[in-house]
């Protein structure tokens, strides 16, 4: 047997930087791990507290769990500067409140695709996605 990193380890290790990083804590984030085609496909889900939904951050397809991390890990030191800000403001199904949710894209139909993330799209009602300026 070789002695090698443990992939647990550095998956942990992976995941906390990601965390660190974001400045989210593990309760708001999910990473949720599937295997399609032979590869592993990374979500990163956010979960806002404040209205109790969650949200598709980034998804990242990797050779296995370790490289997806990886390519996830380089994608959060790098979006603010690669893709463009987008303020979606939505209402729940049986809501009265009208919330404000933030996303980074590269154009509007990728942020509502984060929004409607894992929900039937009937459940939210949008009322504008708006191009925020480049600060």
């Amino acid at each position: 047997m070789t002695t090698g990193t443990d992939i647990h380890v550095e998956s942990v290790k992976l995941q906390r930087k990601i965390e660190s990083y974001l400045g989210i804590q593990g309760s708001e984030l999910s990473f949720e791990f599937q295997q399609i085609e032979g590869k592993t496909k990374l979500d990163l889900i956010t979960i806002n507290p404040r209205h109790n939904q969650s949200f598709l951050f980034q998804s990242e397809v990797g050779v296995d769990k370790l490289d997806a991390l990886k390519k996830m890990y380089e994608y959060v030191q790098s979006y603010k500067d690669k893709y463009s800000s987008y303020t979606i403001q939505w209402i729940a199904k049986g809501d009265n409140e009208l919330h404000t949710s933030y996303f980074r894209a590269s154009n509007m139909y990728d942020a509502l695709d984060k929004l409607y993330y894992g929900r039937d799209i009937n459940t939210i009602t949008v009322f504008s996605v708006v191009l925020n300026p480049v600060a």
